[in-house]
């Protein structure tokens, strides 16, 4: 029994080396050790803290003293160096014998295997090798060139975590007298022999890997065909087929582990950059031991029902064979007190192998055999065949735990920086997304080893930190490209009739991220990872919230959720939107602020009394209607009215000394009069029309007046002015209208309004309490002013006409009575702006694009009833002028076209008569918004014209004609 007794004193040597590397390599204890020492020697030099000295000092030398023990790194040297009792030269010999059978047992072992525990068991014969030196004053160089020439195939021992042991230098560091048999030489081969072995390790990595998978590919067909009885075999056959495949399975398992851990720790402890391909190596390596581990859990059954057979099968075969030695030894002549000690032994191992395997059974079992090794009953092979028997029942009892430390990846804690890697690796090769759920599964061991962490008040700190690092690596390596990717699929497949660039994947290659969403949801912890279930959630988030900034695109949107579904496979939810409208359009305030804004920003529509934006930076053009009006009055009650009415009067007054500016010029002033004295000289010659080549005279020629930076002349300019209070008025027109509208939605649950009760009078005729009173008085007050604000009158117009008259039919502004002279040049100017505005809104520059202006009729209708000159206007039959004009143009071009035959001239007479045809028509849309706008302005029947014709274009004035009175 000496060699196993002195194994076990070298383990526990091993694990004093293993705490000396451990605390010698963390950093961050011998930095808070340090530091926790030098406050405490401050707070011995303060007074302020009281401390009792004496206890304080005893309190540092308890410090010290473990500073000596554990921080120094000399737990082992302490050990082996302290006082021994007098140890007899049989110890010696014993130990020196034990050192060398250890020593050729795991060089023997390291040279056929790779696996970690072998590793770490032959620091046992070294640690022991030490002790001997050191106690007994031995220099064998022999033993010891041994043990350095381990370091060819062992350069490291994994120690625990990232600290590995190099095995020279603690050779170097625990022997004093090893300079002597190490020379600069043997130091540089050491080095050169480190950096060989990984780069050679390094190099034979991929094709490692393939060998491993291949094995690993094998072992798991072999384990799913696997049963206990099959057509081919007897059980026996079949029990030793299933405790082959689990041995088989550990061993790779161990080699796989050995491996994968010695490359990541050498690269940790040399500080050696390691490749990306290397990386992936070691992930496929951990994905290896995951599946070999999932394999024995899905086989769990058939390994537990064959373990209790497996046991009786090995326990059969040693009893058997102790039976024959047994009688060997019984039958021998030299029969002697040894042999009956080795017989003894033989009863032993029986008795123990009658029942349940379990550790100390096991532990007395290796001892007797041991006893009867030494005393030669057992040849070579009887005990080798005792060896391999009870290593297999050892595996075999202990395989749960065995294949949880084989296949153990908690390792990945220190080297978590690997994932981003890998994440971006399996992103760009969607065919390696069922491969995470391993590497997750190997993220999930370090979950135990968390919890071991007795420093930590809770260990779901640290769980946490790292949960929440590879979830944000996961997250912006896969999910948001992923994401991404997918928005822009959908976005081009939708747009794919606009002009792209080629998305052919024969010629460019696409990725198959279907793949990817096909992944099954993978557990992290305590929680769940679905790829598929966030991507959904970023585009429905990022669909919807699209949706809401632009309701036009609703449609859009709608398409790439199907096709979402159809091409993905992703079940999005339906945004419902626009479901109505959820917006309030700008606010009644907001306008009333800014009035000089609005009303040159935006252009009035009479028919359909709304407002539309004239330009914007986005698709689309806002519109104020009478909706919207509605909803800020309901918001900000009935008197906002009254205080838009003054905000617009300030504003008109101001617009009106801009007017009378203008009309004040001394060239525009004496164009006027020269004009009006014309027409009343020659209106009897000029049939009762004012002639449209004087108007068109007018409109051109005051341009060579000057034009603005913006190629604007002065009668542009008034032109805009009478627009912009155009646009006031009719802003006036769409309050009354929004708040008729408002009132009448807060009235619509009273029956009758031209019979509402007092309901104050009936509360008090029933004689109800005070506060029924109260209540009832303060609802009939409601209902009244919601009574009299709808039935109201059209008042806001005839009080903007009433508070403006007399000033400008005041004799001092003699100079605006020939306004309505100007009429003719403005409307012709109009009409160009507007056909120049609808001919652009089919260009691609839509700058001053517009349809719709009815500003300018609202304008001219309401300063023409400032000034009491309608009649004056309707003298000059302006519009039965134009008719005129237009129709003999007409008959010349028809006339051309009878007599030419060039087909040029031809081509050029039918655009002639489109275009006559197109300023036709926006004639008469200026005379029918003239006609309706002149009806809001109407007091009495003396300001209806006399005239009506068949055509609107004919009549001079004709307001009942086409009017909205809304």
């Amino acid at each position: 029994a000496v060699v196993s007794t002195q194994s076990t004193g070298g383990t526990l040597f091993t694990l004093q080396v293993v705490l000396d590397e451990v605390i010698g390599n963390s950093h961050l204890l011998n930095e808070h050790w340090t530091l926790y020492r030098s406050i405490l020697r401050s707070v011995h030099k303060s007074e302020q803290f009281n401390f009792d000295e004496k206890k304080l000092r005893t309190f540092e030398r308890l410090l010290s003293a473990l500073e000596v023990e554990l921080f120094d790194g000399h737990i082992f040297q302490n050990c082996i160096k302290q006082k021994l009792p007098q140890l007899s030269n049989g110890f010696q010999n014993e130990l020196s014998y034990a050192i060398t059978n250890l020593l050729s047992t795991y060089d023997a072992a390291t040279a056929s295997s790779k696996d970690q525990e072998i590793q770490m068991a032959s620091l046992s014969p070294v640690t022991l090798f030490i002790f001997h030196s050191l106690v007994f004053h031995v220099q064998d160089r022999k033993t010891f060139r041994q043990i350095w020439d381990l370091h060819k195939r062992i350069p490291f021992i994994q120690v625990a975590g990232p600290v590995m042991l190099p095995l020279t230098s603690f050779l170097k560091r625990s022997l004093p007298f090893s300079s002597k048999f190490v020379d600069k030489k043997m130091d540089a081969t050491v080095v050169t022999s480190r950096q060989g072995f990984l780069q050679n390790t390094t190099h034979n990595l991929m094709k490692d890997v393939d060998t491993y998978k291949s094995q690993v590919a094998a072992w798991c067909s072999e384990v799913v065909d696997s049963s206990v009885t099959n057509a081919s075999g007897s059980v026996q056959t079949g029990l030793e087929k299933v405790c082959g495949l689990l041995i088989n399975g550990l061993v790779i398992a161990k080699n796989v582990s050995s491996l994968v851990t010695m490359i990541m720790n050498m690269h940790y402890t040399l500080t050696k950059p390691i490749t990306k391909n290397s990386v992936l190596c070691c992930i496929e390596l951990i994905q290896l031991l995951k599946t070999i581990e999932c394999m024995f859990h899905e086989k769990e059954e058939v390994f537990a029902m064959t373990s209790s057979h497996l046991i009786q099968q090995f326990s059969l075969k040693v009893l058997n064979c102790i039976d024959t030695l047994k009688k060997k030894l019984t039958q021998d002549k030299r029969y002697s007190d040894s042999s009956l000690d080795i017989i003894a032994s033989f009863n032993l191992i029986a008795h123990c192998m009658n029942g349940c395997c379990n550790g100390p059974r096991k532990i007395i079992c290796k001892l007797a055999i041991e006893v009867a090794r030494q005393g030669k009953a057992l040849s070579s092979d009887d005990n080798m065949m005792f060896v391999n028997i009870f290593r297999r029942i050892e595996v075999i009892t202990e395989y749960q735990s065995k294949v949880r430390a084989a296949c153990d990846t908690s390792f990945i804690y220190w080297h978590r920086s690997i994932a981003p890697v890998y994440f971006c690796h399996v992103f760009n090769n969607p065919t390696l997304a069922p491969n995470l759920q391993y590497f997750f599964a190997g993220l999930a061991d370090c979950h135990y080893q968390i919890s071991l962490m007795k420093h930590l008040s809770a260990e779901t700190d640290k769980l946490s930190l790292l949960e929440k690092d590879i979830k944000d690596h996961f997250e912006k390596e896969i999910v948001v490209p992923l994401c991404n990717e997918i928005e822009t699929d959908l976005r081009l497949s939708t747009h794919s009739h606009l002009q792209l660039d080629d998305r052919n994947p024969l010629k460019y290659g696409k990725k198959n991220i279907s793949a990817l969403l096909a992944t099954p949801p993978i557990r992290f912890f305590d929680s769940y990872i679905d790829i598929k279930k966030d991507v959904t959630h970023y585009l429905d988030s990022t669909f919807y919230n699209l949706t809401t900034v632009a309701l036009h695109d609703w449609r859009s949107y709608a398409v790439m959720r199907n096709l979402a579904h159809q091409k993905y496979g992703l079940k999005m939810i339906e945004a419902h939107l626009p479901s109505q409208t959820i917006e309030q359009g700008i606010d009644v305030l907001e306008i009333m602020r800014n009035i000089h804004v609005f009303v040159s920003r935006y252009s009035y529509n009479l028919n359909n009394q709304l407002f539309v934006e004239q330009s914007s930076n986005n698709k689309h053009l806002n519109t104020i209607n009478i909706r919207h009006i509605a909803n800020s009055i309901r918001t900000h009650g009935t008197g906002i009215m009254n205080t838009t009415i003054n905000f617009t009067f300030q504003y008109l007054r101001k617009k009106f000394f801009v007017f009378s500016q203008f009309l004040y010029d001394d060239h525009i002033y004496s164009r006027l009069v020269k004009d009006a004295r014309y027409f009343k000289e020659q209106k009897d010659e000029l049939d009762q029309c004012y002639p449209y080549e004087r108007a068109d005279k007018f409109n051109r020629g005051i341009r060579k007046l000057g034009l603005t930076p913006e190629g604007l002349s002065f009668l542009d300019q008034f032109r805009i002015l009478i627009t912009h209070i155009g646009n006031a008025m009719g802003y006036i027109r769409m309050i009354r209208s929004g708040g008729i509208h408002a009132c009448a939605n807060a009235i619509r649950y009273v029956p009758d309004l031209d019979d509402i009760v007092n309901l104050e009078e009936l509360t008090k005729e029933e004689e109800l309490p005070a506060d029924t009173v109260q209540a009832a008085a303060i609802l009939d007050s409601v209902l009244d002013n919601l009574t009299k604000n709808f039935a109201e009158g059209t008042a806001y117009f005839k009080m903007l006409v009433d508070v403006f008259t007399k000033s400008m039919r005041d004799p001092k502004n003699q100079h605006l009575k020939n306004f309505y002279m100007i009429i003719p040049p403005l409307t012709l100017n109009f009409v160009e702006q507007m056909m120049n505005g609808k001919e652009k809104i089919n260009k691609k520059n839509k700058i001053g694009a517009t349809f719709t202006d009815d500003g300018f009729s609202m304008g001219i209708a309401y300063i023409l009833k400032l000034l009491d000159q309608y009649s004056a206007f309707d003298s000059l039959h302006w519009f039965q002028s134009v008719n005129a004009k237009f129709s003999s143009e007409e008959k010349a071009v028809k006339e051309s076209r009878r007599k030419e035959t060039d087909v040029k001239l031809d081509q050029t007479n039918t655009l002639t008569m489109k275009r006559l045809d197109q300023y036709r028509q926006e004639f008469e849309l200026l005379y029918y918004s003239l006609s309706s706008a002149r009806i809001f302005f109407r007091t009495d029947l003396e300001d209806l014209p006399i005239e009506v014709n068949k055509t609107p274009v004919e009549a001079t004035a004709s307001p009942d004609t086409g009017a909205n009175t809304t």
